[in-house]
């Protein structure tokens, strides 16, 4: 079931898999285990649901058993937009172990349904080819590579092989609230068609790979502190792709006004959080400061010479040395 490049790439490697009891990824958990890849599990608890405490257990029994490190992240209350912050809290864990500990791959098990869903979902948003090609199977991260085994098989396959071995797993109750968007998509929507084009959609997202892989080529953004900046690939389409990868690290999705705005805008602040200006050749990210703080002169004049743009001072003279890292990058072009 899993791509015989993918096991490839996680043999003997320092794999950590995001664990949750759910069947997607108690699928992923034991064709691991099947293929001899090293791996240990880590696994966050909300506690919003009784039946997180009976996941937890499974995940630490399974751990025993097949003698695997099993980390566990107990969460605070989460709050209001509990699917972004869930998805930042987890990710923000998950990295603090993949540095911790020297991981080189996070494994996730988002299957078809998955990517498909998230597909309707930007395609009735206004996307395009890059956006609407969805989840890639890997992805660089910088200092770990995220990757999708499962990203080739419908939820239908899975659950036959759970079945078929008699595994344990658990169903999240919550998958059936639709209130919550992305669930109305996946049960009104992409499981009808899966249903009943299941090839037919397996072989467009094919295409749609070659497709992106022409159009959009890997930018490498460097990170210090809270900056982020890159190389302009003077391709806005796939500059701005690779801000919203960047910033859905941050828990943060670009709308479409906001691409809009980033196609014939230098500068842009979006969700009044993240600044994004293209200074010169570089593209460069920042959380945005909205207060402006009295500047001594001799800074502004630095960024007076260098057309600075305003919005970027205030964090750059709190921050120093990140107006050292792009006062190198602009005098150098």
């Amino acid at each position: 079931m899993v791509e015989e490049k993918t096991l490839l790439k996680l043999k003997d490697k320092k794999n950590l898999l995001a664990f949750s009891g759910g069947a997607d990824s108690t699928a992923l958990f034991f064709l691991l285990l099947k293929h001899n890849i090293p791996f240990d599990i880590a696994i966050v608890d909300y506690n919003i649901r009784e039946q997180s405490k009976a996941e937890v257990a499974y995940a630490l029994e399974l751990a025993r058993t097949h003698n695997l490190i099993c980390f566990l992240h107990n969460a605070k209350k989460v709050g209001q937009n509990f699917e972004a912050r869930a998805r930042e809290i987890r990710y923000d864990f998950f990295e603090e172990l993949i540095l911790k500990y020297n991981y080189e791959n996070l494994l996730t098990a988002h299957h078809l349904g998955d990517r498909f869903e998230w597909m309707l979902m930007q395609f009735c948003k206004g996307a395009g080819c890059a956006e609407i090609a969805g989840m890639q199977k890997e992805q660089n991260r910088g200092f770990y590579k995220l990757i999708r085994p499962l990203l080739h098989l419908d939820k239908k396959e899975l659950l036959a092989y759970l079945h078929a071995n008699k595994k344990v797993y658990f169903e999240d109750e919550s998958n059936f609230d639709e209130d919550i968007k992305r669930n109305a998509f996946r049960h009104n929507y992409s499981l009808p068609l899966l249903e009943k084009y299941l090839g037919g959609i397996k072989k467009s997202f094919e295409y749609l790979d070659e497709d992106r892989n022409q159009l959009i080529k890997d930018i490498e953004i460097k990170t210090v502190d809270e900056l982020a900046y890159f190389k302009s690939s003077h391709n806005k389409r796939a500059d701005i792709f690779a801000i919203d990868k960047y910033l859905k690290t941050k828990g943060y999705m670009l709308s479409a006004n906001e691409r809009e705005a980033l196609k014939s805008s230098s500068s842009a602040v979006v969700g009044r959080c993240f600044l994004i200006t293209q200074e010169r050749n570089f593209i460069f990210i920042v959380p945005y400061e909205k207060e402006v703080p009295k500047m001594d002169e001799k800074f502004k004049d630095a960024c007076r010479i260098l057309k600075i743009e305003p919005k970027l001072r205030p964090y750059l003279y709190k921050n120093r040395e990140a107006f050292q890292i792009v006062t190198e990058l602009l005098t150098t072009v």
